[in-house]
């Protein structure tokens, strides 16, 4: 891979990018595992979710590469557990 196109600044956003990113996949995967996301605040995440479409259109506004592809992966990512986190609720209610 060629990242002649990135300068310093852009390597330092893309690291930074990577190991905020990063933060996100043990959730996912300890919900997916435990089938549970009762901790997850719902309110919190929808928020959060807001803020990373906001850091998105602001990485495409700059036109930064590594705004826009760290705060796509966080979205999907944080889609995920807030996606889990209304199945896993829903089933919880229908168990009742």
């Amino acid at each position: 891979m060629n990242f002649n196109f990135l300068n310093s600044t852009d390597l330092l956003g893309l690291c930074a990018g990577i190991f905020t990113t990063i933060a996100f996949l043990p959730q996912v995967i300890k919900t997916w595992q435990s089938k549970s996301a009762e901790d997850v605040s719902l309110t919190m995440f929808i928020f959060f979710i807001l803020g990373v479409i906001l850091w998105c259109a602001y990485g495409w506004q700059i036109h930064s590469i590594p705004v826009m592809i760290a705060n796509v992966i966080t979205f999907i990512l944080s889609t995920i557990i807030l996606t889990l986190k209304l199945i896993f609720a829903n089933s919880l209610q229908d168990d009742k």
